[in-house]
């Protein structure tokens, strides 16, 4: 890697309990980018990963608020640099590639790059492997994506990406709103594919998968909301119309045969989807352009930033 262009490089990493892997992970990096600032921060650890980082010579802080999302959140607020790499602290990802995930970033004008794990790799968990694609096929179609490692901790990113992200969440879902905040302001980014390692015999992942698959499933929804409100509530409005004609013509038919209506119930449901449909369509367009107004301030501020 030449850095004779002139960029500063950080390279940030979170931690929680990995005082097993934080030695190799911080030697690695250090090897492919030794001038490189590194950047660990734990995450009320309770093993020895906090005194291991410091004997590293390396920029040891503590992040008390608990949750992955939170340290980045605050690792992208403190740190100053030209091109960040966010990679976790548990040696699994493939450090030589570094230096020309780099040059690609800096060549090719990209705002991020993402390290896309091997999935052939045994390393892989298979159930991660059938959520990471199941998550990664919902994005794609919702925010016309072609991401297919949502979920990778490894990123490259620049000055302008990180600190023009308007980061909320607090856990694992933090690469799903990276992306998906990224997809949404058009920025240049691309998904490179990398090698994949195991964790080591002492390791343990901190995703747990069916809890936090569904907070991140949540998440998900939420973006959709937030960010294609007319989508999200046009679909409510167009659900709630079909209930309210499946379910009232029954009732007029009713009416226009014996000249009253016997299924009062049946009446006042169908009544009440009416007008939540019209409250739903209503709703969504008033989101989409206040939406819409907020896209193009973060895009301005984006842009701003240099």
């Amino acid at each position: 890697m030449n850095q004779s262009i002139n960029q500063s490089i950080a390279i940030l990493i979170p931690c929680y309990n990995e005082e097993h892997s934080i030695s190799d992970t911080v030697l690695s990096f250090r090897s492919a980018l030794p001038l490189a600032k590194i950047y660990v921060y734990d995450n009320n650890s309770t093993d020895k990963t906090f005194e291991i980082a410091i004997k590293l010579d390396c920029i040891v802080r503590n992040e008390p608020k608990q949750g992955k999302g939170a340290v980045v959140r605050r690792m992208f607020a403190d740190i100053d640099a030209d091109i960040y790499i966010l990679v976790d602290g548990d040696n699994t990802y493939d450090a030589n590639i570094a230096p020309d995930l780099v040059n690609t970033l800096i060549q090719e004008n990209l705002d991020m790059i993402i390290g896309a794990r091997n999935r052939k790799s045994e390393s892989y968990p298979k159930g991660h492997i059938l959520g990471n694609k199941i998550f990664s096929k919902i994005i794609s179609y919702f925010f016309n994506s072609t991401i297919n490692d949502l979920f990778s901790g490894y990123r490259i990113m620049t000055k302008r990406f990180v600190k023009s992200l308007p980061l909320i969440s607090n856990g694992f879902e933090i690469e799903t709103e990276m992306t998906v905040l990224a997809l949404q302001l058009n920025m240049p980014i691309k998904e490179i594919p990398t090698n994949y390692s195991s964790r080591k015999e002492n390791s343990k992942s901190k995703l747990r998968t069916y809890r936090d698959g569904f907070k991140i499933l949540s998440f998900i929804f939420f973006l959709i909301r937030e960010q294609k409100p007319l989508l999200f509530f046009m679909t409510l409005s167009l659900l709630c119309t079909l209930f309210s004609l499946i379910s009232g013509t029954s009732v007029i038919f009713q009416y226009l045969k014996l000249g009253t209506v016997l299924k009062i119930s049946t009446a006042v449901f169908a009544t009440g989807m009416g007008i939540l449909a019209i409250l739903f369509f209503a709703i969504a367009l008033i989101l989409d352009s206040i939406s819409n107004a907020r896209k193009e301030l973060k895009r301005m501020n984006y842009l701003n930033i240099k």
